[in-house]
């Protein structure tokens, strides 16, 4: 690995303080920071080392932590639920859980002095936030329903888990890649419609066919494509992945992933992406925080480079893209029941309302996961739940449990789809509150308005976007305006983003709009550009 301190002339606060000891270093020092307190621990550790093990110092609740887990796949357990239960259940009113857009869980209210018990409990039961935040690559999405669906293509969670262990060294962290130039993004798709948001990754890999002993040369001298092609000979389609990269969101800029112009068997994915991360992590920018993601090595190299590179370091050529990919679906949200290709098994996701759920709700879904499924509960990009497994002959029953009374199978046109980061409650980077605010202004407008199709509404605190405005069809990114002298907090309004098939990203449409006036504006572009009606309009009509 490059010795990042030596060949960058001058560094940032981060790449220094980096330099001086890794970030991973703090695992040795759990007990003697659950022993000194927050209050006496070095800032440096406190406020930013930390996070390489999944904790995170909040200003805006001094004393209690958030701690991000990985899930890769946004698969776990009834049993592992379970304990996230408990983790959360000694904190009352301050413990809170949030489903993210990564298929991930984040918990709230953490204190420092339980910290060497609360990872005891983890390692217990195969749980891990090793390598969860700052620079590193962040939880590994992938199909939520990938090996029940019968339409899919490719069953992800295997290479989502082989990858995950790769990365983090089976959980137990990996210095390999604790040290990147930014926070790295993977997901991995095997279905038709995009179900992972390939488009926003600065690495993603999504199905596409290779005809075997075809291919084309790339035009600089390298050995036939097919050579590396499982069946070289044959002339039926070969499965694989084209590979995207570069795709991000941040509040300087806003990309998304475009082709490498390669295509990648499953067998050779995991390598791919332990070579790209090596170039990443010795190549990429440093200087500036704000231009250390992957686009912006990939912007200066050039895409030839960038794929050069990367070959070299996988110590081959990289197969020249297929034609096409496969997502040719419209994006599904797997609210609902659904049957599964596992003959008299069903899948059933569950609409958590922006994400977030208490001790009570996470311990009913442990156990209806266990009374009704397999003991296995997964999550999806857009903040739900899905048990799968449940038998035909206990649908019915399972149907009837209270839980889903509040979480929904059948939500309405707006709360189906709606997204929001954590917001001001929680997060010091947020310039206004979301989730509060989002779950009562949809309330309101699902009581006001009828709608002929669901229309995706995602909320964001800051240009961060880890609410993910710019793929919604209304996306809502909070700023601070100014009223009548005031200050206040308000939202950028950005439209057209599109997920699935034939992805891109929306745009801002309209700028600083105060929270207090919100409601009608959304109102109207609910009926002027999704169809929807008053519902005191549909009275006078009948």
């Amino acid at each position: 690995m490059t010795d990042t301190a030596t060949t960058i002339p001058s560094l940032n606060k981060f790449e220094k303080f980096k330099a001086e000891k890794d970030g991973l270093a703090v695992k040795a020092e759990i007990e003697k920071f659950a022993s000194l307190g927050w209050e006496a621990m070095d800032e440096c550790d406190r406020d930013h080392r930390l996070k390489w093990l999944g904790v995170f110092f909040r200003p805006v609740t001094p004393g209690k932590f958030m701690m991000r887990l990985r899930m890769p796949n946004g698969i776990l357990t009834s049993h592992q639920m379970r304990v996230l239960a408990e983790v959360v259940q000694r904190y009352g009113e301050d413990g809170y859980a949030d489903i993210t857009t990564r298929q991930n869980i984040q918990l709230r209210g953490i204190r420092i002095q339980d910290l060497p018990d609360i990872f005891n409990k983890f390692e217990a039961v195969g749980l891990t936030s090793v390598q969860s935040g700052m620079d590193n690559v962040r939880n590994i999405t992938g199909d939520p329903v990938a090996g029940l669906d019968a339409s899919e293509l490719f069953d992800t969670r295997e290479l989502v888990q082989q990858i995950q262990d790769m990365i983090t060294n089976n959980g137990v962290g990996n210095s390999e890649f604790s040290n990147l130039p930014r926070k790295f993004n993977i997901a991995i798709t095997g279905g038709r419609d995009n179900s992972v948001h390939a488009e926003i990754n600065d690495l993603a890999f999504v199905p596409a066919f290779k005809e075997g002993g075809q291919g084309g040369q790339r035009g600089h001298g390298e050995k036939d494509e097919t050579a590396s092609l499982s069946s070289p000979s044959s002339l039926s389609p070969i499965f694989g992945f084209n590979v995207l990269v570069g795709g991000f969101f941040s509040a300087k800029r806003c990309d998304a992933a475009i082709p490498l112009n390669a295509w990648v068997p499953p067998e050779d994915v995991v390598a791919v992406c332990r070579a790209i991360l090596e170039v990443f992590r010795d190549r990429g920018l440093r200087a500036n925080r704000q231009k250390s993601r992957l686009m912006w090595l990939i912007d200066e190299w050039g895409l030839d480079k960038f794929r050069s590179e990367v070959e070299n370091r996988l110590g081959k050529s990289l197969i020249s893209a297929a034609a096409k990919d496969e997502i040719d679906w419209e994006k599904r949200d797997h609210i609902g029941v659904y049957k599964q290709k596992q003959p008299g098994l069903n899948y059933v996701g569950l609409n958590i309302p922006v994400g977030r759920f208490f001790a009570d709700d996470m311990f009913e879904i442990a156990r209806l996961a266990e009374v009704y499924g397999s003991n296995e509960i997964r999550l999806t990009v857009e903040q739900n739940v899905i048990i799968p497994n449940i038998a035909d002959t206990r649908l019915a029953t399972f149907l009837t449990e209270r839980l889903l009374e509040r979480f929904r199978i059948e939500p309405g046109s707006l709360m189906r789809s709606l997204v929001s980061c954590t917001g001001a409650q929680f997060c010091n980077f947020a310039l206004i509150e979301t989730k509060n605010r989002a779950l009562a202004m949809i309330k309101t407008l699902e009581s006001e308005l009828t709608f002929t199709q669901t229309v995706r509404i995602h909320w964001t605190g800051c240009p961060n976007s880890c609410g993910q405005p710019q793929v919604a069809d209304i996306g809502l990114m909070g700023t601070k305006v100014r009223k009548n002298g005031k200050t206040l907090e308000g939202v950028d309004i950005y439209m057209g983003g599109k997920v699935g098939k034939d992805a891109h990203l929306g745009t801002c449409v309209t700028k600083s709009i105060p929270c207090e006036d919100l409601q009608p504006v959304l109102r109207q572009l609910l009926i002027e550009n999704f169809g929807a009606r008053a519902k005191e309009e549909l009275v006078v009509i009948s």
